[in-house]
């Protein structure tokens, strides 16, 4: 199992504040990683420090064993970093067609729902669609090699959300991407070989398998 990403000793701070404490976090290609943990666990900012949405105060981010630390966010994306946020995922002012045109070539929407709303302002739609909308450019990111997730089935019913997670676990499976999932509470339906991090306070609980850790 080769490591496609790695936290190494990462420290980031909050002004005063540190959220991360020196943590080591190693991300298998091929495989699906749950990050779990409580709102102010560190599990957001891991996964804004892996994507290079924030700065390390201390530490290094390691893609393939190369330092990256120090490419900005729009640099990761080019080598085949896909995140998707929790929160403003999307692009208000555009269309959805515009928005899953960013990803990449013209190509059908993940999500069935989003057919009908094509032409709509993204800003336009519900909690729930804009999820869609945002989810897409991870499912339908050509040769992804890093996809981070924060809380997938935000806003999601059960059945989309049970749809999003095959979709995911198929990127890691079937398409060899290191594929991080942020979650409160460790999903149904992961594949055999998922591996879990429990953090807490920005620091790691625990690492191992979900039936370990219930």
């Amino acid at each position: 199992m080769s490591v496609e990403i790695a936290l190494r000793a990462a420290r980031v701070r909050y002004g005063p504040l540190e959220a991360l404490h020196g943590l080591d976090l190693p991300v298998p290609a091929g495989t699906v990683t749950v990050l779990l943990g409580r709102n102010g666990s560190g599990r957001t900012t891991a996964l804004r420090a892996l994507a290079g949405t924030v700065r390390l105060s201390a530490g290094r981010v390691l893609w393939r064993g190369t330092d990256v630390s120090r490419l900005t966010a729009h640099q990761r994306a080019r080598r085949g970093l896909c995140f998707v946020p929790d929160r403003r995922a999307v692009y208000a002012s555009l269309t959805v067609a515009e928005n899953l045109a960013l990803t990449g070539p013209a190509a059908e929407p993940p999500y069935p729902e989003l057919v009908p709303l094509l032409a709509r302002p993204a800003g336009t739609l519900s909690g729930g669609e804009r999820r869609m909308v945002a989810l897409s450019r991870a499912l339908l990111a050509p040769h992804a090699r890093v996809v981070l997730v924060d809380e997938p089935s935000l806003g999601l019913a059960p059945p989309v959300a049970a749809r999003t997670y095959r979709g995911l676990v198929a990127l890691a499976v079937d398409g060899g991407a290191a594929v991080v999932l942020a979650e409160q509470a460790v999903p149904d339906g992961l594949p055999r070989g998922t591996l879990v991090h429990e953090l807490r306070r920005g620091s790691l609980a625990f690492s191992g398998e979900p039936a370990e850790l219930r």
